[in-house]
């Protein structure tokens, strides 16, 4: 059985809004969403990246999934709306409180530097307009070959018939770029009207121009790659291999270099014989 995800539940101040939205996602179906906080700096003025609201206060306890007899797991992201590369700041302390961080690029300069070098989990597409950019193939291989996700969001589509227009087309055109591989459908739902369920948002999918397949992917293994890519990103992709050894090993002459890795004080002394 597939276990889907939302990665963008929009963020609001409205606690009972909040509340509805991770309820509504658990009774569709979803065992993980994230609470989506949007920050777009500017040179003009100096501006603080927002702090993630502790889960337990826009939540007291974590509703069930439907289907499923374990709570909904819910985290948090945020997003940076980019003109200029000097807007990132990798070892910024503030960005250490999300769980998944995700760029939207807003110019081609600053896209092709997400995909190729800036250490981020998600680069979101714009489904509000017209991109102001073509999206070529060797910067989203490159995103791919670094396990970094595209996402494209549906709510929008949904509230205006011309951001419906420019949802399917940039889509189809991420798409088209590289197959629908490393393409991640969310919600960025602000009210639970806005939510669809796995399967609805699967066969919105197609519409996108992604295969049956990667359409199922999209709200389920490309979402567990993100999870997985932003651990990653904060262990610094450390590798550890273990190996077990018997304590009974003993250094005799001829043995391999690992049997002497026992301790001489716990080594089985052999008698001589005279």
């Amino acid at each position: 059985m597939s276990v889907f995800m939302d990665l963008n539940l929009t963020f609001s101040q409205d606690k009972s809004n909040m509340q509805r939205l991770i309820e509504t996602a658990a009774h569709l179906g979803f065992s993980t969403v994230a609470v989506n906080y949007t920050f777009e700096p500017t040179a003009k003025k100096k501006q603080e990246i927002p702090s993630p609201t502790p889960i337990s206060e826009i939540i007291a306890q974590l509703p069930i999934v439907q289907g499923r007899s374990r709570p909904i797991r819910v985290l948090n992201r945020l997003t940076l709306v980019m003109s200029d590369l000097c807007h990132f700041r990798p070892n910024a302390a503030e960005y250490r409180g999300f769980d998944l961080i995700a760029v939207h690029p807003t110019t081609e300069k600053v896209f092709h530097a997400a995909c190729m070098q800036l250490d981020v989990d998600i680069i979101t597409v714009s489904v509000t307009e017209k991109l102001p950019f073509l999206l070529k193939r060797a910067p989203v291989s490159g995103a791919v070959e670094r396990g970094v996700a595209f996402e494209v969001s549906y709510a929008a589509a949904i509230r205006d018939a011309t951001m419906r227009r420019y949802t399917i087309a940039n889509a189809i055109s991420l798409a088209e770029t590289y197959k629908g591989k490393n393409v991640m459908v969310s919600s960025a739902a602000e009210k639970p009207l806005e939510l669809r369920g796995p399967y609805d948002v699967i066969n919105l999918s197609t519409l996108f121009g992604l295969s049956d397949g990667d359409a199922r992917a999209a709200v389920s293994s490309t979402c567990r790659s993100v999870l997985l890519h932003a651990e990653t990103r904060k262990t610094a992709s450390g590798v550890i291999s273990t190996r077990r050894i018997s304590k009974e090993t003993s250094c005799q002459p001829g043995a391999t270099p690992s049997s002497c890795d026992v301790p001489a004080a716990k080594r089985v002394k052999t008698q001589q014989k005279d």
